[in-house]
C-alpha cells in the first residue's frame, strides 16, 4: 500500500507513522529526574536460620551468611543443587564424602559442619557451617605484592600444621592443601575448608597409601605429576603445605606453566628455585618440604622441629589485614542479615507476601532422599510395621529427624501474631515509658 492509498483509508503514512511512534511512546528525560528504589530484602528463614547475603560461589554451589534464631550465632551455609551436583564428575560423592568426615571432625583449625538440611521438594541441600570473615586467598589478593609479612605467614603456618596434624591422626588426608582452602575468624583463626576431595584411610591399613588425586595442579607433588598408580597420601598434604608457605611468603609459586602440560613437566622435574629473600632458615624448610623424594620429604614432626618453625619472628612490616567486602565495601565485614532482621520484624499485614519460609526442611545425617529405605531393610521390616506412617530413615541406617509440617496459611498466622505480640508489647514500653516522663 502507497502513501496516496494509505491517506484515502485515513490511515497515517509511513514517515508520519515513525514520528507519531517515537514521540508518543518515547520520552527523553534527564538522569537527575532517575529515582533508584533497591528492592527490598525479603526475609527467608530456613528450618531455624535466617538467611543473608551471597559470600561467594563456587563450582558445587552458592555460600551464603546466616543467622541461627535460637543461639543468634553467625553462620555460613553451602546451598547445593542436586541437578549442578549431577552434572559435576563424583559431585554428588564428593559432597557425601565431606559429610561423613566433617561430622566426626572437632578442632580448631578445622571448618565446622553445624547442621545439614535438606528440601525433597526442591533438591536442594543446605550444610550450615561456622562462619568465617575471609579466605587466606582473598587477602593475598589485597595487597599488591601478593604475600603476607614472615611473622604473619609463620602464625598461619603454625596453625595450618596443627590442623593437619589432626587430619592425619584422624587418618584423613586433605588432598587439596592451598590458601583459597584455608578460612579465617574474625580473631584471625584458620580453619582448613573442603574436603570434598579428601580421603579416610581404612582404620586397619598397613599405611598412608592413596590412588585417586583431584586437588590443584599448582599444589600436585612429582609423584602424581609422573602419573604413579600409588604414592603416600601424607606426603601428599606436606608437598601441598610446603608450595602454600612458599606461596604466602614470597608471592610466588615454585612451579608455573603456560598450561597444566607443562606446569606437571615442571613439577615432574621437581626442579625449583627459592628466591635469597627467604633466608638459610625458612629456605631450608621449604627444600625439605618440597623434597623430590617423598621419603625423604619432611614428616609434620621435623616441620615443629625447624628452627625457622620454633623462632619468633620480629615484625618488621605492616601486618596484613582482612580486606572490605568486596561488593559493598564493608571494611568490617558486618551482618548482612541484619537488612532481612528489618524486613522479618518490621512485619506489616500489609507485606504478607515478602515473607518466605523454606517448605519441607528436613534435618538429614546424609545427602540422601529423606523418607526412603534402603530396599533390604524394606523387605525385612514391611511385615512388622503397623499401619502408621513410615519412619524417615536414611540410608546409612539412621534416623531423620523431621520438622512438623504446615500449610502456608497456618505458618503465616502463627507469625503474623507472634508479630503483632511483639509489636503490641514495644507499644505498651512506649506508652509506660511516656507516662513517666
Amino acid at each position: 500500500m502507497d502513501e496516496e492509498e494509505a491517506q484515502e483509508l485515513d490511515f497515517f503514512p509511513n514517515s508520519e507513522l515513525i514520528s507519531v511512534g517515537m514521540d508518543t511512546f518515547i520520552h527523553r528525560i534527564d538522569s537527575t529526574e532517575v529515582i533508584y528504589q533497591p528492592r527490598r530484602k525479603r526475609a527467608k528463614l530456613i528450618g531455624k536460620y535466617l538467611m543473608g547475603d551471597l559470600l561467594g560461589e563456587g563450582s558445587y554451589g552458592k555460600v551464603k551468611e546466616m543467622l541461627d534464631s535460637e543461639t543468634l550465632c553467625r553462620r555460613a551455609v553451602k546451598i547445593l543443587k542436586k541437578k549442578k551436583l549431577r552434572r559435576i564428575p563424583n559431585g554428588e560423592a564428593n559432597v557425601k564424602k565431606e559429610i561423613q568426615l566433617l561430622r566426626r571432625l572437632r578442632h580448631r583449625n578445622v571448618i565446622q559442619l553445624v547442621d545439614v538440611l535438606y528440601n525433597e521438594e526442591k533438591q536442594k541441600m543446605y550444610m550450615v557451617m561456622e562462619y568465617c570473615v575471609c579466605g587466606m586467598q582473598e587477602m593475598l589478593d589485597s595487597v599488591p605484592d601478593k604475600r603476607f609479612p614472615v611473622y604473619q605467614a609463620h602464625g598461619y603456618f603454625c596453625q595450618l600444621m596443627d590442623g593437619l596434624e589432626y587430619l592425619h591422626s584422624q587418618g584423613i588426608v586433605h588432598k587439596d592443601i592451598k590458601p583459597g582452602n584455608l578460612l579465617l575468624t574474625t580473631n584471625t583463626t584458620l580453619k582448613i575448608s573442603d574436603l570434598g576431595v579428601a580421603e579416610a584411610l581404612h582404620p586397619f591399613a598397613e599405611d598412608d597409601t592413596c590412588r585417586t588425586s583431584q586437588g590443584s595442579p599448582a599444589f600436585q607433588p612429582p609423584e602424581i605429576a609422573n602419573g604413579l598408580d600409588t604414592f603416600s597420601g601424607f606426603k601428599v598434604d606436606i608437598w601441598s603445605a610446603g608450595v602454600t608457605l612458599y606461596n604466602i611468603t614470597t608471592g610466588l609459586y615454585p612451579f608455573e606453566g603456560d598450561n597444566i602440560y607443562k606446569l606437571f613437566e615442571n613439577i615432574g622435574k621437581g626442579d625449583c628455585t627459592i628466591p635469597e629473600d627467604c633466608g638459610p632458615l625458612l629456605s631450608n624448610l621449604l627444600r625439605g618440604m618440597l623434597a623430590y623424594d617423598p621419603a625423604k620429604r619432611f614428616s609434620i614432626q621435623q616441620i615443629r622441629e625447624h628452627n625457622w618453625f620454633r623462632k619468633k619472628h620480629p615484625q618488621t612490616e605492616p601486618w596484613v589485614p582482612i580486606p572490605p567486602s568486596p561488593d559493598t565495601k564493608d571494611r568490617w565485614r558486618s551482618m548482612t542479615v541484619v537488612p532481612y532482621l528489618e524486613d522479618l520484624h518490621g512485619y506489616s499485614e500489609d507485606d504478607e507476601d515478602l515473607y518466605n519460609i523454606e517448605d519441607e526442611i528436613i534435618y538429614t545425617q546424609n545427602f540422601t532422599v529423606p523418607g526412603q529405605l534402603v530396599e533390604e531393610e524394606a523387605a525385612h521390616t514391611a511385615p512388622n510395621r503397623s499401619r502408621g506412617a513410615n519412619k524417615p530413615v536414611c540410608m546409612n541406617g539412621t534416623e531423620t529427624v523431621q520438622l512438623p509440617t504446615k500449610s502456608r496459611a497456618e505458618r503465616r498466622a502463627s507469625t503474623s501474631s507472634s508479630r503483632k505480640a511483639i509489636s503490641a508489647s514495644s507499644k505498651i514500653r512506649k506508652l509506660s515509658t511516656c507516662k513517666q516522663q
